[in-house]
């Protein structure tokens, strides 16, 4: 059975924003891949998956210290002992759902994704992308060991991408540690992501700026040009209470408030900035509940 464990997101309010900060030259580092090999990452521990959404194990035998999904959220961290706990055994045929949070999957230069298998056998996977958990892109089989994905040609330019499938292949499974083993997943070609409580933006059904906002957008814009970001993207989104046409006009003027109002900052006088909105086609909680609901009204800023 399927097993979901994706917990309550945090909101990031504007008034909080130094907190996640943006990417500065010195977060990169090198990581190990496992196989005598290392990494270079220029976001450092930012790049890694930060939440298992969801985990089907398969079939075969796999010991209890390679059950736990956790174990393949954040760095890798495997020391070349099998029974550390460090990385998590699919089993024959099983699939393991991550997300990031702070970061978004993006296409660049060369590759894009780096997807850290390790453990006593070198098992294949195949890969699959989605920008909202619910319709996926599949790029196809991966090599065991470190794998290096390049998205570009199968994913949109413009696209960015929060969420990563791995499914075993089904082969060689028969090991204690059946299925491929992940010990992390980690996005090079990266954005950088903020998620900002639309409550704090917006009145009810309003698409006027808060007063409250301004001083906080300004602060975003300094951060923003200090980290010399050329490009960003504002995003609009809703929860599922009224129509969806509704909900979907709604995201976007939100989205182009914020946008028009980052435009007149001095700061950003020469980077591109541009809008959309989703309405309530990309929930991040359920709508069943008043805090799921606050959760789905939110604005995200992905900068380049």
């Amino acid at each position: 059975m399927p097993r979901s464990f994706l917990p309550p997101l945090s909101i990031v309010t504007f008034m909080v924003l130094a907190s996640p900060g943006l990417a500065q030259p010195d977060e990169s580092r090198e990581y190990q891949d496992g196989a005598r090999g290392s990494v270079t990452l220029p976001q450092g521990d930012r790049s890694f998956s930060d939440v298992v959404v969801d985990y089907e194990q398969g079939t075969g035998t796999i010991v209890d210290s390679a059950r736990d999904p956790q174990a393949a959220l954040g760095a890798p961290d495997y020391s070349g002992d099998v029974d550390d706990g460090s990385f998590l055994s699919l089993g024959c045929d099983g699939s393991v759902i991550f997300r990031f949070t702070d970061n978004a999957l993006i296409d660049v230069a060369g590759a894009d994704l780096y997807v850290f298998e390790v453990g006593p056998n070198v098992e294949g996977m195949t890969l699959a992308i989605s920008e909202d958990g619910n319709n996926w892109i599949d790029l196809g089989d991966i090599s065991g060991g470190r794998s290096e994905v390049d998205i570009g040609g199968s994913a949109p330019a413009d696209a960015s991408f929060r969420f990563v499938r791995l499914t075993d292949d089904g082969i060689d499974c028969g090991s204690r540690f059946a299925g491929s083993d992940i010990d992390a997943v980690a996005a090079i070609g990266s954005t950088m992501r903020f998620v900002l409580d639309g409550e704090v933006l917006f009145g009810v059904d309003s698409t006027e700026l808060r007063s409250t906002a301004q001083a906080a957008l300004d602060a975003l814009a300094r951060d923003i040009a200090a980290a010399e970001i050329g490009r960003f993207r504002v995003v609009g989104h809703t929860d599922a209470t009224g129509s969806d046409d509704y909900n979907l006009a709604l995201s976007r003027e939100r989205a182009m408030a914020v946008r028009d109002y980052l435009s007149t900052r001095p700061a950003l006088a020469d980077v591109v900035i541009t809008s959309e909105g989703r309405g309530e086609a990309e929930p991040v909680a359920s709508n069943a509940t008043e805090e799921g609901r606050r959760m789905n009204r939110r604005v995200e800023i992905l900068g380049y």
